[in-house]
């Protein structure tokens, strides 16, 4: 299996959808760029570019899910992108594995039309408000299975993803988190959550030019 590469959007948007409700279990979808999977298909290498939050309540009803799945599919489409794979924190803070995942049929089904579909657990231990650590585990879908990714494996998009993201989160950004739930429940709120993505966009120009100077 090749490296996995999280850009920054994606990894803020799951954890503060994490932080955002700590005494629940929370899911989404990971989606990467089209033309990106082209060029890398020989190694098999994955840039996760965005994350859609999902649920913090609402995990199975189905219904909900085939209406958000049908929507963010839309959308990907839209931009030149494909579902790649799942995401996930579960309610209890010890359980950080895959069993104890709410919504493992989206993911299972995801992997049907995606192969080589990653799902990203949080780790409630490792999470914190001043990341030092990625606080995730990751797996990839190879052979009918989930198999665990070596961190080794696992590429931030740039070297101030966990700086960028424990800024946001010592900012309280995650009450502006929007997922599918609070979407469903006011249809004007935006699930796309564009603010952040301008936010995360607008720290990540600052840290470029304090880099190069």
């Amino acid at each position: 299996m090749g490296e996995v590469t999280l850009e920054t959007i994606a990894y803020a948007k799951l954890m503060l959808h994490a932080a955002k409700y700590p005494q629940c279990a929370v899911n989404g979808i990971l989606l990467a760029d089209e033309n990106k999977l082209k060029e890398a298909s020989k190694n098999q290498d994955l840039d996760i570019v965005d994350a859609i939050p999902l649920f913090h309540h609402s995990h199975y009803l189905s219904p909900m899910a085939e209406v958000a799945l049908t929507q963010i599919e839309a959308i990907a489409q839209s931009r030149n992108r494909v579902i790649a794979g799942y995401y996930a924190a579960c309610e209890n803070f010890k359980d950080t594995t895959i069993e104890k995942c709410p919504g493992q049929k989206i993911a299972e089904k995801i992997a049907e039309y995606f192969p080589s579909a990653v799902f990203i657990v949080v780790d409630n231990k490792r999470f914190t408000m001043h990341l030092d650590s990625a606080a995730i585990k990751m797996y990839r879908y190879n052979e009918g299975k989930w198999k665990a990714v070596d961190t080794n494996k696992i590429i931030f998009e740039n070297t101030f993803a966990l700086e960028t993201v424990s800024h946001l989160m010592q900012r309280n950004v995650c009450s502006d988190l929007i997922d599918f739930d609070n979407y469903l429940d006011d249809l004007s709120q935006d699930w796309n959550n564009v603010c952040i993505e301008k936010l995360v966009a607008s720290i990540n120009s600052v840290n470029d030019e304090d880099y190069q100077s």
